[in-house]
Order: C-alpha cells, then structure tokens, then sequence
C-alpha cells in the first residue's frame, strides 16, 4: 500500500513529528511506501508532491488543527485520524486502512 499523509498539532513541534514518526515505523514493518508531510510553527517540510498523491492509495490527516492544501487530495481516499490514535497504535491503524482498502 502506498500512503502519504499530513501531521499537525497545536505547537507544531512535539507531537507532529512524534506522529510523523511512528507511522513511517508502522508502515516500515508492514511492507507499506509513506510519505508524511508536517505543518507546524516552523512551516511545512517533507511537502507531498503531486506524483507522491498521484501514487497514493490513501491519505492520512492525523492532525488537531485544520491543515493546508487539502484541495490536493482531491478524488484520493482520504482518512481523518486524530493525532492521539495513530501515536498510541499506528500499526493498527494501518492494518485496519489495508483491510477496508482490500474490501472495496
């Protein structure tokens, strides 16, 4: 499964890249491509290019606040997780994104 994504808190520090983290580890582990982009008080790095989305299967919005550039996303599956859930079980999270990809 190829994934992009977006991460973003309130500081845009701590918990964008804590997040940013452990779902490139989780994807690692299950044999899946991701790209995370991050929003923050320092701007914006890893931006997804338009090839990175063309290619995705999903994308995740882990995010507390509203994110910039959603009209990228257009025609993609996207998922809204909240931050807390994809830090506590990212592996679950993306198990549970392949098996509702697999059924459709």
């Amino acid at each position: 499964m190829r994934i992009v994504g977006i991460t973003a808190c309130t500081a845009g520090i701590a918990h964008t890249y804590l997040v940013k983290e452990k779902l490139i580890n989780a994807a690692a582990e299950l044999g899946h491509e991701i790209k995370i982009e991050t929003q923050g008080s320092i701007g914006n790095e890893d931006i997804l290019t338009s090839n990175d989305i063309e290619e995705a299967d999903v994308v995740i919005i882990s995010a507390d606040i509203e994110v910039s550039g959603r009209e990228r996303f257009d025609g993609k599956k996207i998922l809204e997780v909240p931050m807390k859930i994809a830090m506590k079980s990212p592996k679950n999270l993306l198990s549970k994104i392949e098996e509702k990809l697999k059924s459709e």
